[in-house]
């Protein structure tokens, strides 16, 4: 059984209008380095009481376990069920990127800017004012422009991907721009399973292999437009293998916005890679939010995505180093605090430098909010 200041470490508080609450029937607090806005709700049982003034939808929140905040964002939603038996309330919400996820962009068209003013134009105006950028450079883009109809967060995402990076929010709601952060090289923890139970401290683990969407072999189409100095080239190409891939299956893929031959061979390595990372996952549950690894700085820290975790199960034959993606907090009143972490193959997930074109915005392979290609 946990001690009273494990217990106290581990409590879930949601604060609102300056009152903080906790003793909740059920919670749930997910975060995923590629879903745009994390989520979060909460369930009271047996609600007899009117709620404050303050929470209502919209609402300014911050969750924290113990004293380290989780996240911070708005009330979504709130849903009041009686009947016979049951008085619940269950309030819901999402980080600071559910404003950039849900609304349109500012309509404007700039020219000569970089990252970190184009990243300003676009989030600033819908109330995000920490920024920083995980960068040692970035590109002058020409010219950005702007349509009626583009979300926030996809030209955030489009101007990002341009510069080979990736945004996603902070537990504090600074919004990072950035990579995967390959300078730890040593894990948070180990998380071990073995047949006999000695140094067990998983409580499941479930191994995920799969061959959709992956492929023996992708070529990239593309093509370049004609200038005044020199011809189009309608017939671009570049490939990629995945030697995983024990039989043939190909596949092509027409990227109006691959205008090199390179372009093309790196848009196809980069499409192998996600189709990698998405073949094959490690999900395990752990007791608590916390990760227990005594005698490391890690020790005592909450789990979050961009860690990484050595993994050794004698059962699923694994033994290496995975990349934690997704990680979702659970618990409540009648169950003890578990965290679910979605685990993926380490040095796979990658972020390509990859301008997207305006040219062909209006046909069926239109893409909102691009940045054009700098002249």
């Amino acid at each position: 059984m946990a001690s009273p200041r494990e217990t106290s470490r581990e409590t879930v508080s949601l604060a609102i209008g300056g009152q903080a609450h906790t003793d909740w029937e059920s919670y749930d607090i997910d975060s995923d380095l590629m879903t745009p806005a994390d989520a979060w709700n909460v369930t009271l049982g047996e609600s007899t009481q009117r709620l404050p003034a303050e929470v209502i939808p919209g609402a300014r929140t911050t969750i924290r376990v113990g004293d380290d905040v989780v996240m911070e964002g708005r009330i979504d939603e709130i849903t009041h069920r009686v009947d016979r038996r049951n008085h619940t309330l269950t309030i819901s919400g999402r980080d600071g990127a559910a404003a950039l996820l849900d609304c349109a962009a500012p309509i404007l068209t700039v020219r000569r800017v970089d990252l970190p003013e184009i990243v300003a134009k676009i989030v600033r105006p819908l109330g995000v004012t920490r920024i920083r950028i995980d960068a040692a450079s970035t590109a002058i883009r020409e010219k950005i422009t702007i349509e009626p109809g583009d979300t926030a967060w996809q030209v955030l995402a489009n101007a990002c991907e341009a510069n080979g990076l990736w945004p996603w929010f902070a537990p504090d709601g600074t919004l990072i721009v950035g990579g995967p952060d390959t300078s730890g090289a040593f894990p948070v923890a180990t998380l071990a399973m073995h047949r006999d139970g000695t140094g067990n401290n998983l409580l499941d683990l479930t191994e995920r292999r799969s061959m959709h969407r992956r492929y023996s072999n992708v070529t990239v189409l593309g093509q370049a437009h004609g200038t005044e100095s020199e011809a189009a080239k309608p017939a671009l190409s570049g490939s990629a293998t995945d030697t995983g891939v024990p039989y043939f299956r190909p596949r092509i893929v027409i990227d109006h916005d691959a205008d090199t031959a390179a372009l093309c061979t790196a848009r196809a390595r980069k499409l192998i890679a996600d189709a990698r990372l998405q073949s094959y996952d490690l999900t395990a549950r752990v007791r608590g939010h916390r990760i227990y690894a005594p005698g490391t700085a890690a020790d005592g820290a909450l789990w979050t995505p961009g860690q990484r975790v050595h993994v050794v199960s004698t059962p699923h034959g694994v033994d290496g180093m995975y990349f934690l993606m997704r990680r979702r907090f659970a618990g409540g009143r009648d169950q003890g605090a578990v965290t679910t972490l979605e685990l993926k193959e380490d040095g796979l997930w990658q972020i390509d430098a990859h301008p997207h074109s305006r040219r062909y915005r209006r046909g069926r392979n239109a893409i909102a909010g691009n940045v054009e290609s700098p002249s």
